[in-house]
């Protein structure tokens, strides 16, 4: 189940308050500035940095290859977003 496009356009990372991307396929959102993935079950994100998990070296590359292929949303971008600054 995708993420709704207006959640992604005001979800921030909770620890650093900066935008993730979003990978559907894996269902998580990703800071790569921390290296930190939060789940999304059915749909949900759950953004408490405890239930955050720590990527390594092999899975942040993997991410960021992906990332890097412009197919992959980040979140705090659209115009809501724009507005609340």
């Amino acid at each position: 189940m995708a993420l709704d496009p207006l959640l992604l356009e005001v979800l921030a990372c909770p620890e650093d308050k900066g935008p993730l991307l979003y990978f559907a396929d894996d269902q998580l959102l990703y800071n790569p500035r921390l290296r930190r993935a939060y789940a999304v079950r059915d749909g949900i994100p759950v953004m408490l940095v405890d239930e955050a998990r720590a990527v390594g070296d092999q899975e942040h590359e993997r991410l960021e290859a992906l990332a890097a292929t412009g197919s992959i949303p980040s979140t705090l971008s659209g115009p809501a977003a724009e507005g609340a600054g």
